[in-house]
């Protein structure tokens, strides 16, 4: 090999270095482009730019209508606004690698339809990144529709509440988007804070989400994960319907309306560690779901703390605390379930039970529902006579015939001291969630 080969080689090495040092030798001609309001100046800065570019966007309003088609960074700063004036699509992103970060995003159209949203990424737009932007007054706030490998964080998202209900668009409305991670956004008002269908491998995480028809909502969407989000104030918090292997964790529901959590046709997934407080119906309604594990949860102030129901079977629930709830759990079927494991059950705050060995367990087995309650859940008008002398000759023949007992729970080894309760229910306590 001469001289001249070893200087190649060498040249040829030290390229091949710095290329994988700084990754694609294109991000080395990337510019920083400064864009003021005017009338086309932002489509026509998008024209111009090259792949990899930045373009920061001065604070002023700037025409909407636009559609980012290569991989670009938009920053804003205070005060930087896309408007589209109640037509169409204010934001479009129809390439990967896209940043939208500081920007206020308002004014789309309201045809549902066309999917008419402050943010729209289509399958195009995989692993787009958009942080920190105000999205206002759309019909849908953000949406993802096909592209993978999205994160969205910490936005904010206030949709239209002058439409009726129905009319309504979701926050984040997510459509076949796999390994996308939604964290740390705020979003109120509209239909529901994040829709979620067809999409796997995901990750909701930190949100909060007040005056909405459901937080969070799942349909047909497997293997994917809420955690530590906060609902408030809405009419269902966590709806996760027709989906399997989830994880819900340490997630909190304070006075949402109808259900804090509601598990409807939901197979092998665990609801572990959430708190759901203060709710007017159920803290928790579980149906038609099988094979979950139900543990760590802090139900307390509800109507119903659990109601599982249409052929809810193979759950294992336990370790839960069932808190000052009007009635603890509903049943109406007639088989037995037992809500233990491995000697560990629940905790009862209307279990009026001793422990004499001090094992932390309750000396009996307890039953939350009773011959009673079958009536007045049965006859509702039954409420009336509760203090009269045939339903407590019921209650006192039942205690002298267990046989008597309906089917529903059996909590063989009950708590005398509740679990810990979930970090966001000490933060709520606390006044800091």
């Amino acid at each position: 090999m001469t001289d001249r080969d070893v200087v190649c080689l060498l040249v040829l090495s030290m390229v091949f270095a710095l290329t994988f040092a700084l990754g694609d030798p294109g991000s080395l001609l990337a510019r920083e482009i400064l864009v003021s309001p005017g009338d086309g100046a932002l489509a026509g800065a998008i024209a111009g730019a090259a792949p990899g570019d930045t373009l920061r966007l001065s604070a002023g309003r700037y025409d909407g209508g636009i559609v980012v088609d290569k991989p670009l960074t938009l920053q804003g700063e205070d005060g930087t606004v896309i408007d589209n004036h109640g037509q169409g699509r204010v934001l479009s992103v129809a390439a990967s690698g896209v940043v939208l970060r500081r920007l206020t995003v308002r004014g789309s159209g309201v045809d549902h339809a066309e999917i008419h949203a402050g943010i729209y990424l289509g399958a195009a737009a995989r692993e787009t990144l958009v942080e920190e932007c105000r999205v206002e007054d759309n019909l849908f706030g953000i949406a993802v529709q096909g592209a993978s490998g999205v994160i969205l964080r910490r936005n904010r998202i206030a949709n239209r509440n002058d439409l009726w209900l129905n009319n309504r668009g979701n926050g984040i409305n997510v459509w076949n988007s796999h390994g996308s991670r939604f964290e740390e956004n705020r979003i109120t008002g509209g239909r529901d804070g994040i829709f979620i269908t067809l999409s796997s491998r995901n990750l909701i995480r930190g949100n909060h989400f007040d005056h909405l028809r459901f937080a969070v909502h799942y349909m047909n969407a497997d293997r994917n994960e809420v955690r530590d989000n906060v609902s408030r104030g809405n009419t269902i918090g966590f709806a996760l319907m027709y989906s399997n292997r989830l994880t819900a964790t340490g997630n909190l529901s304070v006075g949402d309306r109808d259900h804090g959590i509601l598990f409807h046709t939901v197979h092998h997934s665990e609801l572990a560690d959430n708190a759901v407080l203060h709710g007017a119906g159920k803290c928790t309604f579980v149906y038609t779901s099988a094979g979950n594990l139900i543990h760590g949860n802090w139900f307390e102030g509800c109507g119903i703390g659990l109601h599982f129901t249409g052929g809810s079977e193979r759950n294992l629930v336990y370790g839960n605390a069932f808190v000052r709830n009007h009635n603890q759990v509903k049943y109406t079927g007639t088989v037995f379930y037992e809500w233990s494991r491995d000697r560990r059950g629940n905790f009862w705050s209307d279990n009026p039970a001793f422990d004499m060995n001090g094992d932390g367990l309750a000396d009996l087995a307890f039953k939350p529902n009773d011959l009673v309650d079958r009536v007045v859940w049965r006859y509702p008008l039954a409420q009336l006579l509760l203090a009269s002398p045939a339903l407590q000759t019921l209650r006192i023949a039942q205690g002298r015939f267990p046989a008597l007992y309906p089917g529903g729970v059996i909590d063989s080894w009950p708590l005398m001291v509740p679990p810990p309760p979930p970090p966001l229910l000490i933060g709520e306590r606390e006044g800091g969630a």
